[in-house]
């Protein structure tokens, strides 16, 4: 047995197990634990500059973008409800139940853009927490707000986010619940004070007397909604749902995923979209933490960035967690542990080149998760479909990566899912544009509503059942 695949210590406070599907004596989490896992998750102030996008650059009204939401938020947590079925069943993380479908060999490009994705949102995390300490320091001890002005207090704040973030999600799942779960309450409550103030501040006028916009903008905000959202979460969906009792009910894990984070998210989503309202440039702040903290009044700033600070902690518990079994699927082989260490140097480092070296910091960020939007969604696709037919997953064949695996297919790929990945990928960027990239269709209408992922989920998913899919 290698050192990723060292059992867990019962009733240890330290997670010491990897990748390998946990024994059913192990397996008693009840749906209601996630429901407080994905709350947590997504109660980060960093749901106002997306409600504020949908008023300041798709033009939505406020009802329009309370409904966009409604539809984008929750729908695509509904799908990561949806996938955590996969972890009830397999009782391993996601991409390591996705070797099953994609071949043991076959599985390292998923596995490869899911890190990268989780390894992304992680480095905006620690990026936006360390600017909320850098201003909450600025108002308690005087020093610079600036990060290029105090660059030593600059990769202090960095370290403390960072060190926060290791001591929970080094430490597990155990203890992931229990932190999340009660954080929840203390963050959720300051975000309601927050709000209230910020409630406040809202142009009531220019609320009432904008004009609606376009179904087709209602369309594409339910992508962009979803994109930067669950969308971003559903790799990750099996890895807290693995620790599921058998007996969990599907739709009790649907129901706990889509209103554990659609609660919050449609809340701040729509305050966001009232803020914009007044103010449209909200929605192009090249930092809007700052940007919201201008709207409070001064003794509501420290309040407002403690709250900021501890919504994109939680967040980043749950994403360091999955990147560090994600980290593990590749085929290092450190303990779980470790993997998290390893996962938060990278974003460490990649926070001190935003924060001190780079002259932009969103703009590039929203061009690299909307890109590897893309191939995640044309992995859904494939994942999902497989899960249609397929009730069990073979733990033994799961951890073994060489020929003799039942995961083997031909020479360690599964042609018909790899193939129509692929597919999914190639369409769904035939779609895309950005600061990077502009696809041949991109000025068609999915191109201009931002359906270019969509389009990666729907080729792959169809392409994948069209060939045929395997139950073994």
């Amino acid at each position: 047995m290698s050192v990723a695949e060292t059992a867990a210590e019962p009733g240890g406070a330290l997670e010491t197990r990897g990748i390998e599907p946990v024994p059913d004596s192990e397996r008693t989490g009840r749906p209601m634990q996630l429901f407080w896992v994905w709350f947590a998750a997504n109660v980060s102030i960093l749901g106002l500059p997306l409600g504020a996008t949908l008023v300041g650059i798709q033009r939505l009204t406020f009802w329009q973008s309370a409904i966009v939401a409604v539809l984008g938020a929750v729908g695509s947590f509904a799908i990561v409800g949806a996938v955590s079925v996969a972890g009830r069943r397999g009782g391993a993380p996601g991409l390591t139940l996705s070797r099953a479908v994609f071949g043991v060999r076959g599985n390292a490009g998923p596995t490869l853009v899911s890190l990268l994705s989780r390894l992304g949102w992680e480095t905006v995390n620690t990026t936006t927490a360390a600017f909320a300490l850098l201003s909450l320091c600025a108002i308690v001890f005087g020093t610079p707000a600036e990060a290029k002005s105090a660059p030593a207090l600059t990769i202090c704040c960095i370290t403390v986010f960072i060190g926060l973030t290791v001591i929970v999600s080094g430490l597990g799942h155990r203890v992931l619940l229990s932190v999340q779960r009660i954080a929840t309450w203390i963050f959720g409550a300051l975000n309601i004070v927050v709000a209230v103030n910020l409630i406040a501040t809202i142009d009531w006028h220019a609320v009432g007397s904008a004009r609606p916009a376009s179904i087709g903008a209602m369309i594409a905000g339910i992508g962009t909604i979803a994109a930067g959202t669950g969308i971003g979460w559903v790799n990750a969906a099996a890895d807290m749902s693995r620790y599921q009792s058998r007996s969990a009910r599907t739709g009790a894990l649907v129901a706990s995923a889509a209103a554990g984070a659609g609660i919050p998210l449609v809340l701040l989503i729509s305050l966001g979209s009232l803020l914009s309202a007044g103010d449209p440039g909200l929605a192009n702040a090249s930092d809007p933490v700052a940007a919201i903290r201008a709207m409070l009044p001064t003794w509501m700033a420290a309040p407002y960035l403690i709250a900021a600070f501890g919504g994109l902690l939680l967040s980043n518990h749950l994403s360091v967690y999955s990147a560090g079994l994600t980290t593990l699927t590749l085929g290092i082989r450190i303990k779980r542990v470790y993997a998290v260490i390893v996962d938060v140097v990278v974003t460490f480092l990649g926070a001190i080149y935003l924060m001190l070296l780079a002259h932009s910091f969103y703009q590039p960020f929203v061009t690299f998760i909307t890109l590897l939007a893309v191939p995640s969604t044309a992995w859904v696709g494939v994942f999902t479909m497989d899960m249609v037919r397929r009730k069990h997953y073979d733990a033994a064949a799961l951890m073994d990566t060489g020929r003799t695996s039942g995961y083997w297919y031909r020479a360690g790929c599964a042609p018909r899912a790899v193939l129509s990945w692929a597919a999914g990928i190639l369409a769904g960027y035939l779609f895309t544009t950005d600061q990077w990239f502009t696809g041949p269709f991109a000025h068609t209408w999915p191109g201009e509503n931002g359906l270019g992922w969509v389009i990666a989920f729907a080729v792959a998913a169809g392409l994948y059942a069209l060939l045929g899919w395997k139950r073994r």
